[in-house]
């Protein structure tokens, strides 16, 4: 055996145990040990964030098409989920989540459709119109709502298969079962013909169709599995971490927020997904400390989000100019300064 194959495979059983190292903590120690704090304004907005991500990554990092309505998919999520509990309560609550992710994939299709004759900055401009229209739809329908004259919904219980998850532990276990099955799958789909064809129509659309993809259904593909996963973050996003929500929360400012993880995570990466959420999470808790620590009462809630807005944008800048791949770059060179030393001890 050669000793790059050797190397190579003892960085790979490094991975796979970091692996499981990190799904025992997060199933096992994080939900006995985590506070209320931690799990309620942390954990569980970073993964509704980190599936968001997922999804808006399929459709931009891996198939190139560009979108600017992500947080109206979120809504759609959240409001199909609502409405089927409450019209369908015999439904259980996972039938409820994934008919809503179906929901909000048939929308993503059809505001989709524009993808074959635009593309780049005209195909984003279009995708506005899912994010106004949706927008609208919820405040003047009533029925969306319940007739809630405010179009607030209420989450409802989240029960799956006779257990209950109410307290802080058990929303956030229901979130992280959510995310892993829909990253699991969505990587498994990134990996077949159709994740190929993503990235083929992504790098040269001319010769994606020379070579025989079918752009139409490839781009639309792209659409559905994005808007799906955004769908279900809604759902996470609207019942898990805020469980009371109104149309006004899905706004074009959670749309840019979900844009600016995958461009500071990285593009084209599903771990960059999560990387950009934790850092989209995290940051304003950090700021905030700092702030307080260095400026005392002047750094009030106004200048947290001024400031926020300022170090973001520049750090979209310099990564697209320095990083364009974003965090994870950073993170491989350190895996890879981490584990190399030990892979040439052992060869």
């Amino acid at each position: 055996m050669s000793n790059a194959s050797s190397a190579g495979q003892l960085s790979s059983g490094i991975g796979t145990l970091a692996i499981i190292a990190a799904a025992a903590i997060a199933f096992g120690v994080i939900p006995l040990t985590g506070s209320d704090y931690l799990l309620d304004a942390v954990l569980t907005p970073f993964l509704a964030l980190a599936l968001a991500a997922v999804g808006l990554n399929v459709l931009t990092g891996y198939a190139g098409q560009v979108s600017l309505g992500s947080a109206a998919f979120l809504a759609v999520g959240a409001y199909a989920t609502y409405n089927l509990h409450l019209r369908l309560p015999q439904l259980p609550l996972i039938v409820d989540l994934v008919l809503a992710g179906l929901v909000a994939a048939a929308i993503g299709i059809v505001f989709g459709l524009p993808s074959l004759r635009l593309r780049g900055f005209y195909l984003a401009v279009s995708t506005l119109a899912a994010q106004f229209f949706v927008q609208w739809a919820l405040t003047k329908f009533g029925w969306f709502s319940n007739d809630n004259p405010s179009g607030v919904i209420d989450a409802p219980v989240l029960s799956v298969a006779g257990f209950t998850f109410t307290n802080p532990a058990g929303r956030y276990l229901f979130s992280l079962s959510v995310v892993v099955v829909a990253t699991f799958l969505t990587l498994r789909l990134l990996r077949s013909q159709s994740g190929r064809n993503f990235i083929a129509v992504r790098d040269h659309e001319i010769a994606a169709k020379v070579i025989g993809v079918p752009l139409l259904r490839t781009k639309l593909l792209a659409f559905g599995v994005s808007s799906f996963l955004i769908g279900i973050a809604g759902v996470l996003w609207a019942f898990a971490y805020l469980r009371t929500v109104e149309p006004a929360g899905f706004n074009l400012d959670r749309s840019f927020q979900i844009l600016f993880i995958i461009i500071i995570g990285g593009l084209a990466s599903l771990r960059g997904a999560f990387l950009g959420a934790a850092f989209i999470v995290v940051f304003p808790l950090l700021l905030s400390r700092a702030g307080a620590a260095l400026l005392g009462g002047m750094f009030d809630s106004g200048v947290l989000e001024m400031s926020q807005r300022i170090v973001v944008g520049a750090l979209i800048i310099a990564f697209l100019i320095a990083e364009p791949r974003g965090l994870i770059a950073l993170w491989d060179r350190l895996w890879r300064a981490v584990t190399r030393p030990a892979a040439i001890r052992n060869t």
